[in-house]
């Protein structure tokens, strides 16, 4: 089940010299696990009160939430479909009414379907382009409309927007490869508002669904000049920059974190 209310917040076990987004609320897509509940605790950490999704995971989603409690911060897990619009904009009304308002966007929901062109199913396809576009684009209209000057939205897209090295991955490239577009869009959209939208695209990092030590590891491994994968607190501590008043001057950027895997 999903928790409904906001949490207490222990002021005292937060550093006050990292807490740049003190006051701030944090709506997360997709943080129960891996790289989107790493940026969940970071941004906690930086002093935001965090509302994640999660659609399967709810005892990671809860987990999640205990950790950020436990280190003195606020938040909320809530059940949402990310292929399902009225689920993003209802998870995000659930938000805006427990912590009273919403500064950050993070678009971290996503999906990977890999299949010879052949074999690959229109089902697959249709999924992937639900969950990967539509939902950014979903939630960033709806949050965009609870958001004032100084909003910042970040959508995860993916080092294969650039470089998709092999094959069968093709629909989840031009999955990530929309958001290439459509964050450069939206920022004429926002920028008068004084909201900035940013696309993040990570290379390969250690992941439950990608592990650094499998076997398809190596292959990849191989084509990165540092010669590993990244660490999802990396990916966050690159959000939590950009969310923060350092990046004002950033937005309709695509901006890889890679280990040089598109290079």
């Amino acid at each position: 089940m999903a928790n409904t209310q906001p949490t207490r917040r222990n002021t005292m076990a937060i550093n006050q010299e990292t807490a740049v987004l003190a006051n701030k609320v944090a709506f997360i897509q997709g943080g129960s696990r891996g790289i989107g509940a790493a940026i969940a605790k970071r941004l906690a950490r930086n002093g935001a009160a965090v509302a994640l999704t999660y659609i399967s995971s709810a005892d990671r989603a809860m987990q999640v939430v205990k950790d950020i409690e436990a280190a003195g911060g606020r938040a909320l897990a809530i059940r949402a479909d990310s292929a399902d619009a009225d689920a993003i904009k209802a998870a995000i009304g659930q938000a805006v009414t427990a912590f009273g308002r919403l500064d950050i966007l993070v678009n971290n929901a996503g999906v990977l379907a890999i299949a010879p062109l052949a074999e690959f199913s229109l089902e697959d396809f249709d999924r992937t382009l639900a969950i990967n576009v539509r939902s950014v684009f979903v939630a960033t209209q709806e949050a965009a409309r609870h958001m004032t000057e100084g909003g910042r939205i970040i959508n995860i897209g993916s080092t294969n927007a650039d470089r998709m090295p092999f094959a069968g991955g093709g629909p989840y490239a031009m999955s990530k490869s929309a958001l290439v577009g459509l964050t450069r869009g939206l920022a004429r959209d926002l920028g008068p508002r004084g909201i900035t939208i940013n696309n993040v695209q990570p290379g390969p990092v250690d992941t439950e669904m990608n592990p650094a030590g499998s076997e398809f590891a190596a292959t990849l491994k191989a084509m990165m000049p540092v010669g590993r994968y990244g660490k999802d607190e990396e990916i966050a501590s690159f959000v939590a920059y950009l969310v923060g008043p350092e990046a004002a001057y950033i937005t309709g950027a695509s901006l890889s974190i890679d280990g040089g895997f598109a290079a």
